[in-house]
């Protein structure tokens, strides 16, 4: 008895250099692809435990873990896409305005009355 194992991945990965993408739809994006990656992993225990000789057990188990690298793989990415603009919002906060308020040292003016 041959049984398939139905996994709906959703390997869309985002252009490259694209910055559409918001922190929440990132974050959308990670949750999903963890859970994804927890029903993998329970369905991987469940492999063990479930019918069907060695050999189709070992067959299931490796395509299980194949998917599982697959979308670790692309978590880490996104996370790591998540981290980049993070470090961009803070260095462009954290970047001394210049201007009225904020006079630099060759455009200060000394008032004497």
């Amino acid at each position: 008895m041959m049984t398939t194992i139905s996994t709906t991945l959703n390997l869309a990965s985002p252009a490259a250099g694209a910055t559409s993408h918001s922190d929440n739809s990132l974050s959308s994006q990670i949750s999903q692809l963890t859970s994804q990656i927890t029903k993998l992993t329970q369905q991987l225990k469940d492999v063990a435990a479930g019918e069907g000789s060695a050999d189709q057990k070992k067959e299931k188990q490796e395509l299980l873990q194949a998917q599982i690298k697959m979308l670790q793989a692309q978590l880490a990415q996104l996370q790591r896409q998540q981290a980049e603009q993070a470090n961009k919002k803070n260095s462009t906060q954290a970047a001394p305005q210049v201007g009225v308020n904020n006079p630099t040292d060759g455009k200060k003016i000394d008032i004497y009355i």
